[in-house]
């Protein structure tokens, strides 16, 4: 405080911090657990999303994965020499429908 009356502007806003303090420090317990949850929900919900989200890139991941197994398998039935028996040219028959398809 000066002279005159007046105040700086520094000590008015730590006498508005120090108010604001104490209505925190007077609120009713069940407010602040309020908080504390809806707080949780959200940390809750962001994991959530965050585990959908490495759950969706691990299925795109399975799925080339035996799309390539596919076309392993497909490549050696093809550069097979011999005549192929009637269960491997099904097999044969059937991958290549199915990455034409894709």
């Amino acid at each position: 405080m000066f002279e005159d009356g007046t105040q700086s502007e520094n000590s008015f806003a730590e006498e508005t911090n120090n108010g604001e303090d104490d209505q925190a420090v007077n609120r009713p317990s069940g407010v602040k657990a309020a908080k504390g949850r809806g707080k949780k929900h959200t940390v809750e919900g962001k994991a959530l999303s965050e585990f959908q989200s490495m759950w969706s890139i691990k299925e795109n991941d399975m799925a080339m994965k035996e799309r390539l197994s596919k076309m392993g398998l497909l490549d050696s039935v093809i550069a097979k020499k011999e005549p192929l028996s009637e269960y491997e040219e099904a097999l044969k028959k059937k991958f290549i429908t199915e990455m034409l398809a894709n």
